[in-house]
């Protein structure tokens, strides 16, 4: 028995930091997850700019529009999509086809961009002054956000943050491209 007592006493430590390992990944976490991803995107809108019933029901029918002809877009482009890359194999006429699918991708993907735009525009024609004022800031801030939480932590830099962009001389950035 004296000779098995550290590998019972590494069992029951390893016993225990699984346990809480569980505990912690599937146990806890997923109810936090769950109550953010059922929760609809608009919620956020109808909240912060305290729209009234009126106009709750008008930005449900519009957000049901605008996701009808984003869906249509999307399905379009993805056709595409496997179009452009199923030919990766097909050499006979690649580069015709490459270059002409790219294009319709783009135009697809301008035509999603104008549709968010459009939508957002009606969203900010159902606001009163005061909610448009608040519907600019969110919108203002969710564009300075950018894609910043897609990208990897800023974490590994000195202090977290970007290095210093170079400017041209007119201070610039970024520079003009020559002419070719």
């Amino acid at each position: 028995m004296r000779k098995n007592l550290p590998l019972y006493i590494l069992l029951i430590f390893l016993i225990v930091v699984n346990a809480f390992f569980l505990y912690n990944y599937l146990g806890r976490g997923e109810t936090k997850q769950q109550t953010n991803e059922h929760r609809p995107p608009g919620t956020f809108l109808v909240k912060e700019l305290g729209f009234d019933d009126i106009q709750k029901e008008q930005f449900r029918a519009l957000t049901r529009e605008h996701r009808q002809k984003i869906r249509g877009i999307s399905d379009d482009i993805r056709e595409l999509k496997d179009v452009f890359f199923g030919g990766l194999s097909d050499t006979a006429s690649e580069h015709i086809n490459r270059d002409s699918i790219a294009s319709l991708i783009g135009d697809l993907e301008a035509t999603k961009d104008l549709e968010v735009y459009r939508h957002f525009k009606q969203v900010q024609e159902l606001c009163n002054d005061s909610q448009k004022e608040k519907f600019g800031k969110i919108i203002q801030d969710a564009l300075r956000r950018g894609g910043r939480e897609q990208g990897p932590p800023h974490g590994n830099r000195p202090d977290g943050d970007r290095l210093p962009r170079p400017e041209n001389r007119d201070g610039i950035w970024p520079p003009p491209r020559p002419n070719q």
